[in-house]
């Protein structure tokens, strides 16, 4: 399999592979991570569970790979719990990891203290204003999140084929693509738009390794090309989830159409895809199957240097233009 050398996202993450997992709230801890970076991506670990559980997890995840795995602070969920976010941040960068991704919030909040502990960071934006004020910022690299990936954002987010080329006319920083890849195909058109990496959150979601239950993930793989949608959640944001009676109830804005209120034990513990909603991204139409992260980090690569070859024998069967 060809290496990706001079690949600025390979450089900072330390991985084989310029791929990374999306630090999903609950998804993104042991078991998932330590695959995905024993397989030559880079599992990005979350925090937002806090401590002891953050403190448990990592030592989880080294116990079963001493390949590179990153961080990653969700910014807004421990800004107003002062105590949380001192121990976190301090925790973070008492030398566990090289790279961190912070996302959620203003990176200004964090970014020359990451980087006076000689920690490389990326910070996850969902638009080009973002993107600039994050560089602005002194970010290192970017995770652009294209509206067409699962989890909360603005109603009016800018899906990733149009968002990626906007955010690479104007920004010099390595670019991580999110939303809408689940495969090399999916990586080799983020690439063509001026990306140098991919994160994968639904794909990875429905893996082996992932801790939710099965349920989640058969739902994921039976989606269909049209089996997301975005539904209401509060005056200026929406979720994606899995297409259901009860996620079609919501999106109309039925009387009485709700989610339980135990959201993770109700879906990723108990499997209730009837009373829950599966956070879920438009790839889902693209996932089939349930497999290990080693084979889909493994295919996506192959697929990856598939689409590039194809595209490179492009070069020979191409005829001058008469003058």
């Amino acid at each position: 399999m060809h290496s990706f050398k001079n690949n600025r996202v390979t450089r900072d993450t330390g991985g084989l592979y310029p791929i990374l997992q999306s630090p999903m709230s609950w998804i993104a801890r042991s078991s998932l991570v330590s695959a995905v970076s024993a397989a030559g991506a880079t599992g990005v670990m979350e925090t937002s569970s806090g401590f002891p559980t953050v403190q448990r997890e990592y030592d989880a995840i080294r116990a079963r790979t001493d390949r590179p795995f990153a961080i990653n602070v969700a910014i807004k969920f421990i800004k107003d719990r002062p105590e949380v976010e001192k121990a976190v941040l301090d925790w973070a960068l008492d030398g566990r990891t090289k790279f961190m991704t912070t996302s959620a919030g203003d990176p200004r909040r964090h970014v020359q203290r990451i980087k006076d502990a000689g920690v490389t960071v990326y910070h996850q934006v969902a638009s080009l204003d973002g993107a600039l004020k994050a560089e602005d910022a002194g970010v290192d690299g970017l995770v652009v999140e294209g509206g067409e990936s699962g989890g909360v954002r603005a109603p009016d987010s800018v899906h990733s084929f149009a968002l990626l080329q906007a955010v690479r006319e104007r920004v010099a920083l390595p670019i991580v693509a999110a939303g809408g890849i689940v495969d090399g195909r999916g990586m080799a058109a983020a690439f063509a738009l001026g990306a140098e990496g991919v994160a994968m959150g639904t794909r990875f979601v429905c893996s082996t390794e992932s801790p939710v239950h099965e349920n989640y993930k058969q739902g994921i793989a039976h989606a269909g090309s049209n089996g997301s949608l975005p539904v209401p959640m509060g005056p200026r944001a929406v979720i994606r989830v899995l297409r259901s009676p009860l996620s079609e109830a919501i999106a109309r804005g039925e009387p009485g159409a709700a989610a339980a209120p135990d959201g993770i034990q109700t879906l990723y513990v108990d499997g209730r895809l009837d009373v829950a909603l599966g956070s879920a991204g438009e790839s889902a139409g693209l996932i089939q199957t349930i497999k290990p992260v080693a084979a889909i980090v493994e295919d996506t690569v192959a697929g990856f240097w598939r689409e590039i070859e194809r595209l490179a024998a492009m070069l020979g069967a191409r005829e001058a233009v008469p003058a």
